[in-house]
């Protein structure tokens, strides 16, 4: 069993507490902070039963959940030498008010404290409490953080130089996020979402006018001229052909656009085949497809949690039926599935294309957070938040965005096809 580093502040010190406490743990008693008591987990295992109990009541996403981020330890971090680094924190009672899952993460020269598995994860946060904001809140909550960033200095496998919280949400349910008084900037891209009520037929004709649904009608015609259009729910022997058929629609895409293939990097594409085929995931992981005839046109990787349908990865076939939108027939059957499935949020996450715009009624702006711990992590921290404002600013400028988008796809097909 790993290694687990505990503090505690403001607890009442005695000599029970102090049996306890492992060797190198100490007890925290100034600052005027609520009564709480941390402690740190390396290995995900030693906190997986609290983790799964917790996140059925707590205020968070399904990115937060243990089964997503566990199998992005065992495919991806534990590949590319990130060290989990999981904050549990209790009231006196032992109960818990929240779990941060961190990371220490090796990037170049400087080791980052980082949320684990925070690049596919569309939403990054701690997970809390129904009650966390009565009895801690933001404002309260940097005591806290000091004796976590201490604790973490006194183990030296999770000294860092580097803080780097990225794509962080103002709100966890109804909560404020905490870690956002830490200060924060804005993210470059925002996330997007739309309230799910009554039936498809009522909720679509809201959506969409007249004109436009017709359009759609024709589109979906025209679909029907190359073969029989249908949504499948392929069953479980069918999954990981479907979710190939994705990899190589989606690789085809951002090869396109001239963007790095997501599934070429270090266990990427092993993360994705292990969450569709885990049967412990199968009420959260959402494989699709739209079929024309015999073209898989359509295919989509959603999650499901918490009353939220998650669209995460979708892609289409690139030949002659993409002329009739096969991705956007294919989304309306998807947010027909949520609504079927009670869910009452479809959650079209990061990224500001514009179809997520014209269905979205909420717009979440994201945060990121980077400071230095030490004078080594300076540099990158400088070079980090230049880069950054230079990113939004491009991304918020459509002139900018699209003559960047025009100019790297443009690169992408100058290159000697393989």
């Amino acid at each position: 069993m790993a290694q687990a580093t505990h503090a505690a502040f403001n607890a009442p010190v005695d000599d029970a507490d102090i049996d306890e406490m492992p060797a190198g743990a100490r007890i925290f008693t100034g600052g005027g902070a609520p009564d709480i008591r941390i402690s740190i987990h390396r290995d995900l295992a030693d906190a997986e039963r609290e983790w799964r109990a917790f996140e059925q009541t707590a205020d968070c996403t399904v990115f937060q959940s243990y089964e997503w981020l566990s199998a992005w330890q065992r495919n991806i971090g534990a590949r590319t030498g990130v060290v989990p680094a999981i904050v549990m924190g209790r009231d006196g009672g032992g109960a818990l008010l929240f779990i941060a899952p961190l990371a220490i993460e090796p990037r170049g020269f400087v080791r980052e404290l980082t949320w684990l598995g925070s690049d596919l994860c569309d939403y990054n946060s701690p997970l809390l409490a129904p009650e966390f904001s009565r009895l801690i809140g933001a404002a309260r909550f940097m005591p806290v953080w000091r004796e976590i960033v201490t604790t973490l200095g006194r183990d030296p496998v999770l000294r860092h130089d580097v803080v780097r919280f990225t794509k962080m949400p103002a709100k966890i349910g109804s909560q404020d996020n905490p870690f956002l008084a830490l200060g924060a900037g804005t993210h470059p891209s925002g996330a997007y979402l739309t309230k799910l009520a009554g039936d498809w037929e009522t909720f679509y004709n809201e959506k969409r006018s007249g004109p436009t649904r017709r359009r759609d009608r024709t589109k979906r015609k025209k679909l029907g001229e190359f073969g029989e259009v249908r949504f499948v729910n392929p069953q479980a022997g069918e999954i990981g052909s479907t979710l190939e058929t994705l990899f190589v629609q989606k690789a085809a895409s951002f090869a396109h656009m001239g963007v790095a293939n997501l599934f070429a990097k270090p266990g990427h594409s092993e993360f994705y085949r292990e969450i569709a085929a885990d049967p412990a995931m199968r009420e959260m992981v959402h494989i699709s497809r739209l079929d024309v005839g015999d073209v898989q046109a359509a295919i989509n990787l959603g999650l499901i949690f918490h009353g939220c349908y998650y669209h995460v990865l979708a892609s289409y076939d690139a030949g002659e039926v993409s002329k009739y939108g096969p991705g956007a027939a294919h989304l309306h059957d998807l947010m027909a599935y949520a609504i079927e499935k009670k869910c009452n949020v479809f959650d079209f996450t990061i990224g500001d294309e514009r179809y997520k715009r014209d269905w979205s009624d909420t717009e979440l702006t994201l945060f990121d957070h980077v400071s230095a711990a030490t004078l080594r992590g300076w540099p990158v921290v400088l070079m980090s938040s230049g880069f950054s404002k230079l990113k939004r600013f491009i991304k918020q400028t459509p002139v900018l965005w699209d003559a960047f988008q025009k100019a790297r796809a443009f690169a992408a097909s100058l290159k000697p096809k393989s």
